[in-house]
């Protein structure tokens, strides 16, 4: 069972190797490392990891995010990297890795073509795993929130994103199940896939959800929760539905 879940975005910008050691983000890192910590706090047996991948699959719970990937100053910088692990997955790992935790872990990709029929049955399964279940899924809003976004602007990116974090903030799992993948990719909305597989995961349980951070630095929506289901017990930290956290929005 779920015990219970956090969001957090799959921003590469989390990692210090890759801005040459300067905090960028701070409230952004802690809002992650907040959310984090609610989760190990719930005692799971296991935490499952879920990200965007080019096609579905799990990888060894070992796996660690490849740094050097990203060249430029970053190679050799740090620990040597899974080759080819999505880079949500990796950046979900290491957020485990600064939060100390080192109980059993499960990373999971949920390709980005997968329907979302598919995403909840995925995230039902991890539902269905024996004992008490940690669910970290690392996704990004929509990249196409300003004209030096990565996708430039989008009028409708604001709109999107917004009815993304109202779904949160209200626990409506059925709105982010109904998140239209079409409209998700023309706004370069990498998270869709992965807030479907929370979204069946946490069906039929209710959730309480704090939104910790909301903004979109960078012309990308991003967006932190923590998430506690209810009847899971032994979770500490969250708010409830729809309260508000540090988090900003322009």
């Amino acid at each position: 069972m779920i015990a219970a879940a956090a969001l957090c975005p799959a921003a590469p910008l989390l990692v210090r190797e890759l801005t040459g050691g300067t905090l960028i983000l701070p409230d952004l890192r802690e809002a992650c490392r907040t959310a984090t910590g609610r989760l190990l706090s719930a005692r799971p047996d296991v935490i499952v990891v879920v990200g965007a991948g080019p096609r579905t699959g799990e990888w060894d719970g070992a796996s660690r995010l490849d740094v050097a990937s990203f060249g430029g100053g970053a190679a050799g910088q740090g620990p040597a990297g899974t080759p080819d692990l999505p880079v949500p997955l990796g950046l979900g790992a290491r957020l485990l890795d600064e939060a100390e935790y080192a109980g059993p872990r499960r990373l999971e990709a949920i390709g980005a073509d997968e329907t979302p029929a598919a995403c909840a049955a995925a995230g039902q399964r991890i539902s269905r795993a024996e004992g008490r279940v940690g669910l970290l899924v690392m996704a990004d809003g929509s990249a196409r929130r300003g004209r030096r976004a990565p996708g430039y602007l989008d009028e409708r990116s604001a709109g999107f994103d917004a009815g993304v974090e109202r779904a949160f903030r209200e626990g409506d799992l059925k709105a982010l199940g109904d998140v239209d993948p079409g409209l998700a990719r023309e706004l370069m909305a990498a998270g869709r896939a992965p807030w479907q597989v929370m979204a069946g995961a946490l069906a039929g349980t209710g959730a309480d959800v704090e939104i910790l951070y909301a903004d979109d630095p960078f012309g990308v929506a991003y967006l932190v929760a923590s998430v506690r289901a209810r009847g899971a017990g032994g979770v500490g930290g969250a708010g409830g539905a729809g309260a508000g956290g540090p988090g900003r929005r322009h």
